[in-house]
């Protein structure tokens, strides 16, 4: 069973005159975020093209142990942007609950056989009793497109500017900087 990271929580930086208030008061939790990363259905990635221009999608995706992971292939543009430059950003579909991720991604190739099994399972759980009946098996990404992002940086908010928080994750590759 993987834990799940538990980021380091702040406000963010803002220009003066939008009201986010200097204390931690009224900060929201990293399980408010959590509870809706999972069950959400469509999540808008922005990545950059080559050429610098801003590219955004909808795409489904699951959260599990502290990752989203997605699925393409390495054809979609999304897949080629990534390519080029992996810094992603992903936000869900409100604009009243915002759930805002930033971080990089990569392939996953072929993953660990209990691993492919929980994504299968969590992605026919939440997509398989939609119109497209959605229900990968286990074997679905042994030739790849498969894709993983841990966000370094989170930001939320249910009442703006009251709650807006930021989540700051440690980045392990950086030698556990955040």
């Amino acid at each position: 069973m993987t834990t799940e990271p538990q980021p380091r929580t702040d406000r963010p930086s803002m220009p003066e005159g939008y009201g986010v208030p200097e204390t931690d008061d009224g900060m929201l939790d990293w399980s408010w975020a959590v509870e809706r990363l999972e069950p959400a259905l469509n999540y808008w990635f922005a990545t950059t093209r080559p050429d610098g221009r801003p590219h955004a999608m909808p795409a489904w995706a699951v959260w599990l142990g502290g990752t989203l992971y997605f699925e393409g292939s390495p054809m979609t543009r999304r897949a080629r942007n990534i390519a080029t430059n992996p810094a992603v950003v992903v936000h869900l579909e409100s604009g009243n609950d915002v759930v805002i991720l930033e971080g990089a991604a990569r392939e996953v190739g072929k993953p660990e056989r209990s691993l492919a099994e929980r994504l299968s399972a969590a992605f026919t759980a939440k997509y398989g009793t939609t119109k497209y009946e959605y229900r990968p098996s286990p074997e679905q990404w042994n030739r790849g497109g498969l894709w993983a992002m841990r966000p370094r940086v989170a930001f939320g908010w249910s009442d703006f500017p009251r709650d807006t928080t930021r989540w700051r994750f440690v980045d392990e590759e950086a030698g556990g900087r955040a």
